[in-house]
């Protein structure tokens, strides 16, 4: 079963999306209990709660979206390798097939 968060951010299915929810829970409450057991104001605490949840929430959302599209990038990158790998493998496109010295005056 899913849960959505405000109804449209569907915290299973998006990726990212339920760690962030987490840090930002997180980090809301280590910075609204800092903020009030320093100044021991409440609705202050509040508001700096709230800010805290929303920093932490869209800032662990950018950096891990931005580590996921590196690593689909990488890993489209590999998947082209090794499919040109299979490709090339054994004809003269092949960098690793080693050129002899007929070879070199054929073409």
């Amino acid at each position: 079963q899913s849960f959505k968060l405000l109804g449209f951010l569907d915290v299973k299915n998006v990726p990212c999306a339920r760690e962030s929810v987490l840090y930002g829970s997180l980090g809301s409450l280590v910075m609204g209990l800092g903020y009030f057991l320093a100044t021991s104001r409440v609705r202050r605490s509040c508001d700096v709660a709230v800010g805290s949840y929303i920093c932490t929430m869209l800032g662990y959302w950018f950096y891990c979206r931005y580590n996921l599209a590196q690593q689909r990038i990488r890993q489209r990158m590999l998947q082209q390798g090794m499919r040109n790998r299979i490709l090339f493998e054994g004809s003269y496109l092949d960098p690793e097939k080693k050129q002899t010295g007929s070879e070199r005056s054929d073409s």
